[in-house]
């Protein structure tokens, strides 16, 4: 099996159950909006498929590996980018990839090679030797989701990536992310609170209160309809 799965997966802070028997499954070369209101489970989904939580009840698949029984093989398969920027900023672009590559074992020829891709590959090049502190949010996040691929994953998860960032680098964002999908065949779960960032053509699930009250095509799903007010629909919150 490829991709990223989950089945039947619960998760509860005390008494509060945060994830209510969450399933889906995501292919290679899908790119996945998984969209929900704040408080929704979102967050505590991206702990799990992390392993920054972990649960008894359910079962994720990363690449065909068991988190709970697997979680090197699985989560050597997962690119994160986080909600919050997790660069050193007193680091170039470069040195921030550089260290990346070394706490994945990767040095030398191989290490600047991939590096190099990755910079190249979304647009960052000419700002390799740059600090992360010099650059604006958008470059940041473009900074670490080169990083996030430097030992080339095949599941790329991105927890809200676009937060703080304004509308022009947002889309610039949500375009590199697609052709990442598209071009390397890698399977992406990105979430999201905001309907302008969902594609017709994108795999979308949308998540609430902990359940999962939508999975399919986002064109389909919306219909005749604008995506914000499907969303509003179904959720009862501000789109």
């Amino acid at each position: 099996m490829t991709g990223l799965s989950a089945q039947d997966v619960r998760f509860a802070y005390g008494p509060k159950l945060a994830l209510k028997g969450v399933s889906f499954s995501v292919q290679p070369g899908e790119f996945c909006a998984l969209l929900g209101p704040n408080g929704a489970g979102k967050s505590t989904l991206m702990g799990l498929l992390t392993r920054l939580f972990t649960t008894s009840d359910g079962t994720i698949t990363v690449a065909g590996h068991d988190i709970a029984r697997e979680p090197r093989k699985a989560l050597a398969e997962i690119g994160v980018v986080f909600q919050q920027t997790t660069l050193d900023l007193d680091l170039t672009v470069h040195r921030n990839l550089s260290y990346f590559a070394a706490l994945h074992g990767l040095s030398g020829r191989d290490a600047r090679k991939r590096i190099d891709a990755a910079l190249e590959r979304l647009g960052m090049a000419e700002r390799a030797h740059e600090r992360a502190r010099d650059l604006n949010g958008g470059h940041r996040r473009r900074t670490e989701i080169a990083r996030a691929l430097i030992h080339s994953p095949s599941v790329l998860l991105l927890d809200e990536p676009t937060v703080g960032l304004d509308a022009e680098a947002r889309r610039s964002i949500t375009d590199h992310v697609h052709d990442l999908a598209n071009d390397q065949n890698l399977t992406v779960l990105w979430t999201t609170h905001l309907t302008d960032e969902v594609r017709d053509a994108d795999r979308l699930i949308v998540l609430h209160q902990g359940e999962i009250l939508a999975d399919g095509h986002c064109g389909a799903l919306r219909g005749q309809r604008a995506l914000a007010d499907y969303f509003l629909t179904l959720t009862g919150a501000d789109a």
